[in-house]
């Protein structure tokens, strides 16, 4: 310990400054990665939010809200990374120290750039799985529970959407539909019950 503090302390004051934000922005860093990874934080869906990682225990890692925002602590974070890192790195080769400010700014900025364009990459993987029951509208189906004919009772019908199979109630105009018979959805009525017709 002795052995850092007298390096800390020997240090040009320009160049502790430098030292002293990429520790701190470091050590912060890694906290919010550990707790991303353990799925405790979330990635700053609200403008200027106090995420700090949020200690928003919802497990939810890429809730973005649909949008990648800007101005957030995490953010903050990633650009004094780029700043502290960015002057150690390049301390001894600029000799400008307000060239050396604008290199480190720059670092900061490019920082937080590719974590905005790799956060904009996974948001891609992310799949939407609500079921919205007018996506049926046109898509074939199997019949799962017979359907009677002329709409005098429902049966129901197996939808497949987004790799999951929803079981639905259903109607038809014409005959009666036995279990298995592939059908099409045609409309839908009071907004929860499938018409369908034989294909």
């Amino acid at each position: 310990m002795n052995t850092f503090s007298n390096w800390y302390t020997n240090l040009e004051p320009a160049l502790r400054a430098y030292w002293t934000v990429a520790i701190l922005s470091t050590l912060v860093f890694a906290i919010q990665m550990a707790l991303t990874l353990i799925g405790i934080g979330d990635t700053d869906s609200d403008v200027g939010g106090t995420d700090f990682a949020d200690a928003d225990v919802n497990g939810d890692t890429m809730d973005t809200g649909g949008a990648i925002q800007l101005f957030t602590i995490r953010n903050m974070v990633n650009f004094l990374l780029g700043v502290g890192w960015g002057g150690v790195c390049f301390y001894s080769a600029i000799p400008s120290r307000i060239l050396l400010a604008v290199v480190a700014i720059v670092c900061g900025c490019i920082l937080v750039g590719a974590f905005l364009l790799m956060l904009r990459q996974l948001m891609k993987l992310e799949s939407n799985g609500a079921f919205r029951i007018s996506d049926c509208v046109g898509t074939a189906c199997d019949v799962y529970l017979r359907i009677p004919a002329n709409r005098t009772g429902q049966g129901k019908v197996q939808v497949s959407f987004n790799g999951s199979v929803q079981e639905l109630d259903a109607v038809t105009d014409g005959d009666a539909l036995p279990s298995g018979t592939k059908v099409k959805v045609v409309r839908l009525i009071e907004g929860r019950l499938l018409l369908v017709e034989r294909i």
